[in-house]
């Protein structure tokens, strides 16, 4: 039935994740939901320097708040903080080097950051789609160390900080391909079969949203969601996904429309009316699963995956200060 899920997503992202589909859907948009002055909150966004992370980091900036840049290459991030700092006017913007590919480096940058800073909300946009099986220097395959073991490690770690602050968030930034995909814990580091990458990218953003519905259920007093940017003319579609991007290039949202929600999600008060834990796309939360479509997995699967996890992140936890 891959067939027909591919075919599914497909047609519906023609009518929906592209900008008609955003440009339709902002006509019920409430523009005072996101006129909010944020000055004394603090944010941090990964994947910064481009993209859906740096139009969140954008907006969120023009509205006063203290924003942390988490990038992996140090050039392009003070690039992108010196435009930030320029178009806002907003001085209050601080840039980490951080590779969320690297679980080890996760683990030192946030327990300095919980030394040195608050955080309100956290933002995990970081992401990759390596179209070959490529191996970290940990020997760990490069997608699911970035989009679900970094994305893990980082929040973990970061919890104790955002317990502390009155209404704190973690918006996890996931994609539509997840819908094509039935949450699989018995090969998370795709050593078996033919490599796909663009299923592999997938498969990440299924675990991500089952990450962010446990997390939800564990952390009561933290508001948790996850959402579907559509697809939007980004310098990571681009790069990974060349062939859809020349098709699509002319229906692709900009990249504003693709972090709306992020930036939504992150500041309105009206996100945190509802409930912890959902799945969102243009402000409204969605289905994490197409009709007919075969992806529910058991739940003990959900809570498995937890503790494979939580296993595999303590392996590169140090036990020793300062190392």
């Amino acid at each position: 039935m891959s067939w027909y899920r591919n075919a599914v997503w497909f047609v519906k992202g023609l009518r929906e994740y592209t900008r008609s589909g955003y440009e339709s859907a902002s006509k019920h948009f409430n523009p005072a939901d996101t006129e909010v002055n944020v000055a004394g909150r603090s944010f941090l966004v990964t994947g910064a320097n481009s993209g859906i992370g740096k139009a969140t980091a954008t907006e969120i900036a023009r509205r006063g708040g203290t924003v942390h840049l988490v990038c992996r290459n140090k050039e392009r991030a003070e690039v992108a903080k010196g435009e930030i700092v320029t178009e806002t006017g907003n001085q209050n913007i601080f840039l980490h080097i951080v590779d969320i590919s690297n679980p080890k480096e996760i683990w030192k940058f946030a327990e300095k950051f919980k030394n040195e800073h608050k955080l309100n909300v956290l933002i995990n946009n970081a992401g990759c789609m390596v179209n070959t099986r490529e191996l970290t220097e940990d020997g760990l395959e490069k997608n699911f160390a970035t989009n679900t073991l970094g994305t893990y490690i980082l929040t973990t770690a970061l919890l104790p900080l955002l317990e502390k602050e009155a209404d704190a968030r973690v918006i996890t930034v996931s994609s539509g391909g997840m819908l094509v995909q039935k949450l699989n814990i018995s090969d998370l580091q795709s050593g078996n079969g033919t490599f796909d990458g663009t299923m592999v990218y997938a498969q990440n953003k299924r675990q991500q949203v089952v990450l962010t519905e446990q997390w939800a259920k564990t952390h009561r007093n933290i508001h948790f969601s996850v959402m579907h940017p559509g697809w939007a003319d980004t310098p990571a579609v681009r790069s990974a996904m060349p062939d859809f991007y020349q098709k699509m290039k002319n229906t692709l949202r900009t990249e504003a429309q693709g972090a709306d929600t992020v930036v939504w999600l992150a500041i309105s008060p009206e996100a945190t009316k509802l409930p912890s834990g959902l799945f969102f796309q243009d402000r409204q939360p969605v289905p994490t699963h197409l009709p007919l479509a075969s992806t529910h997995g058991p739940p003990e699967d959900e809570e498995k995956l937890m503790e494979m996890l939580e296993e595999l992140s303590q392996k590169f936890k140090s036990t020793s200060p300062g190392t």
